[in-house]
């Protein structure tokens, strides 16, 4: 038997993989908008700036060397329906592929990357601008956790099963207008480097989340720039799989 507590089944994914592929359809009827985040009590978020070739190139920033992370504190995850408190002028939007960590561990190789993960979904990377880059150097956390600014969902995709894992298109759109769009094959970290990199420095645990980074287009770039309002609504997708919504307030 299996836990209700998803960090717990993350802890055990391969064996509720393979209880999975016994299920049949129940025929019940659910409602994504109901739905909570997939790993709604993560211990670790970790978001990765600057990792789309097409987004550094955007902010004028130089092709990083290593991945830059930063947190996102686990107080901001938000449902992949939720509302977005828009609290200050510079509120902007940044769609992201988003994993969540299955067995975890530590110094995971490279090669064994994706073994690590339980699964993909799309998510939000809210970002508030002006905090963002408050201090010199910026300190990018808080800006990136004010509540609700770590809408993901709505729904797992096994990453065992997800065809063109490596290459998989994010898009967002504001108002039914599109805003970005690109394909993780731009990425300049792949989800492998990822897990490797964050393993040989800190345990990634069950149920720890990554939002990998986002392509071109964020309103803080665009000329003017362009941020998020409250009625706005920002819908993100992962190709293929899903799409969240989120209305500002």
């Amino acid at each position: 038997a299996f836990s209700s507590d998803p960090l717990e089944c993350f802890a055990h994914w391969a064996g509720l993989r393979a209880l999975a592929d016994t299920c049949t359809d129940a025929g019940v009827s659910v409602a994504p908008t109901t739905f909570d985040a997939p790993s709604p009590r993560a211990r670790q978020i970790f978001g990765i700036g600057l990792n789309y070739r097409a987004h550094a190139v955007e902010t004028g920033a130089p092709i990083p060397d290593s991945p830059l992370t930063f947190t996102k504190f686990p107080s901001s995850i938000n449902a992949p329906f939720g509302d977005i408190p828009v609290t200050v002028p510079t509120c902007d939007w940044e769609v992201e592929l988003v994993v969540v960590i299955g067995s975890g561990g530590r110094d995971i190789d490279k090669a064994n990357g994706w073994q690590a993960v339980a699964g993909v979904c799309i998510g939000q990377d809210v970002s508030d601008r002006l905090l963002q880059r408050a201090t010199q150097p910026p300190q990018f956390s808080l800006g990136k956790s004010r509540r609700g600014y770590s809408p993901f969902g709505p729904w797992l995709v096994d990453a065992h099963t997800l065809a063109n894992r490596d290459n998989v298109t994010v898009s967002c759109t504001v108002n039914g207008i599109e805003k970005q769009r690109g394909s993780t094959d731009d990425l300049i970290f792949d989800v492998p480097t990822l897990v490797a990199y964050l393993s040989s420095i800190v345990e990634l645990l069950p149920g720890d989340v990554i939002f990998t980074g986002t392509p071109s287009g964020v309103g803080g770039a665009r000329k003017p720039p362009e941020f998020l309002k409250p009625g706005d609504v920002v819908m993100s997708t992962l190709h293929g799989v899903a799409s969240i919504t989120n209305r500002c307030v």
